[in-house]
């Protein structure tokens, strides 16, 4: 698994509850808070991440984000 990627400007849209969430649930997977991961039109809208380089991972709500992230996480 790659590293997670959030956005510190979407923590405040709820995806630090995703953060803290996968830092809990899965101690072993690397995350990291950016300042902008340069998805400024998402970010202001979805909560969202990224995997790796390239791999965006986005939903309307914390809850259904952190949903997303366990299927791939497996």
């Amino acid at each position: 698994m790659k590293k997670i990627k959030y956005c510190c400007k979407n923590l405040k849209l709820g995806s630090k509850k995703v953060y803290k969430s996968i830092k809990e649930r899965f101690p072993e997977i690397k995350q990291k808070k950016q300042d902008c991961l340069g998805n400024c039109k998402l970010c202001s809208k979805q909560c969202f991440v990224m995997l790796g380089k390239s791999n965006v991972i986005y939903a309307s709500s914390p809850r259904k984000l952190y949903k997303e992230l366990k299927q791939v996480i497996g």
